[in-house]
C-alpha cells in the first residue's frame, strides 16, 4: 500500500502526513465491490470518490463506504460533477460547464446540497468540483454572478464543516487568486490539476501551483500533451508521457504550506490500473526526494 517514507527528503522536508490514492472514476467501476478490487490491485489504500453516483443511483452504490471501510481503504475527499456539463470540445464546457450556466444553476444547487447531507453523514470533510469557466475582467457581470453562487455552496458546506475546492485549469492562477479573494471564505480551497493547465492552455503547472500555494488543499496526479490546434483539447497521457515536470512539480508540493493529499487521475487509455500503478511507482519515488 502507498505510505509514503516519513524520513526527510533533500530538502530537509519530510511528506509525512500526505497519502498517494485514486480518483474512483479514474478506474471506471460499476459497484463498490469492484472498486474495492480495482484499488488493491494498484497498490493502494486511499481514494477520491465520486460522490454524484450514489446520489443518482443509489440502489448499486448504497454500501459503497461499506465496502470502502471493510476493506481498509480511506476515503480522502469526494468529487461531484454538475448537471449539463458537455465536454466534447472547449466551446461546449465553456458554455455547460460548472454552476456558470443558468438553466442548471437551480438543478445544480438541489444536486449539490443533497451530495453535502450524503458527506455530511460521512468522514468525508474536502469535496472538489469545476466552478466552469469564470470570467477573467473582474467586470464582467457573470464573473460577479458565479462568485455569488460559490458563495452560497461554500456556505452550505461549511454549515456541514466540508471544506470546498475548486479544481484548477479553466482559469488562470492570476484569475483563481482574483476569485478565491472575492468570494473571501475560509472553507474554500484549490484541488490542483497540472494537466488541465495544459488541456486548457492556462499557464506553466509548476509555477502555477506555487503562485496558489496557500490555497491547495489537495492535488490530482494528471499529465497531459497540449494541443497542436488552438481552440481544441491537447491530450491528456499517462504520468510521465506529457509536458508536466514531474521532479519540479512534485519538488513544489513537498514546499507546500500544508501536507496535501496527491490524487492520481486517468481519464482515457484502456489499462487504467497499469497507469495508476505505473504513476505511483513514479510518484513515491518522487515525493520522497529519491531518483525516479
Amino acid at each position: 500500500m502507498s505510505h509514503l517514507p516519513s524520513h526527510p527528503d533533500e530538502d530537509g522536508r519530510t511528506p509525512a502526513g500526505t497519502s498517494i490514492g485514486v480518483c474512483s472514476w479514474s478506474l471506471q467501476p460499476i459497484g463498490p465491490k469492484l472498486l474495492v478490487e480495482q484499488i488493491r490491485e494498484c497498490g493502494l489504500d486511499a481514494v477520491q470518490l465520486a460522490l454524484n453516483p450514489l446520489v443518482n443511483d443509489p440502489r448499486d452504490w448504497a454500501d459503497t463506504f461499506m465496502f470502502l471501510e471493510d476493506a481498509g481503504i480511506r476515503v480522502l475527499s469526494g468529487m461531484m460533477e454538475s448537471i449539463g456539463e458537455d465536454y466534447s470540445t472547449l466551446e461546449s464546457i465553456r458554455r455547460t460547464g460548472g454552476v456558470v450556466p443558468g438553466d442548471t444553476w437551480p438543478r445544480n444547487l438541489e444536486l449539490m446540497l443533497r451530495v453535502r447531507d450524503l458527506v455530511a453523514e460521512s468522514s468525508i470533510g474536502l469535496v472538489s468540483f469545476h466552478a466552469g469557466f469564470i470570467p477573467h475582467d473582474p467586470g464582467d457581470p457573470l464573473r460577479a454572478l458565479v462568485v455569488e453562487r460559490l458563495r452560497i455552496l461554500v456556505d452550505a458546506f461549511a454549515d456541514r464543516s466540508i471544506t470546498l475546492a475548486l479544481e484548477t485549469g479553466q482559469e488562470t492562477a492570476d484569475t483563481l487568486l482574483e476569485v478565491l479573494d472575492e468570494i473571501d471564505r475560509p472553507g474554500l480551497g484549490v484541488n490542483f490539476d497540472p494537466a488541465n493547465m495544459i488541456l486548457y492552455d492556462k499557464g506553466d503547472p509548476v509555477d502555477s501551483l506555487r503562485r496558489l500555494a496557500p490555497h491547495v488543499v489537495q492535488v490530482h496526479a494528471k499529465d497531459a500533451r497540449p494541443t497542436q490546434t488552438p481552440g481544441t483539447w491537447g491530450q491528456e497521457v499517462r504520468l510521465g508521457e506529457g509536458m508536466v515536470d514531474w521532479p519540479a512539480f512534485c519538488a513544489a508540493i513537498r514546499q507546500l504550506p500544508r501536507a496535501v493529499d496527491v490524487l492520481i487521475e486517468r481519464e482515457s487509455g484502456g489499462r487504467r490500473v497499469e497507469d495508476v500503478v505505473h504513476a505511483r511507482e513514479l510518484l513515491e519515488a518522487q515525493l520522497s526526494g529519491s531518483p525516479a
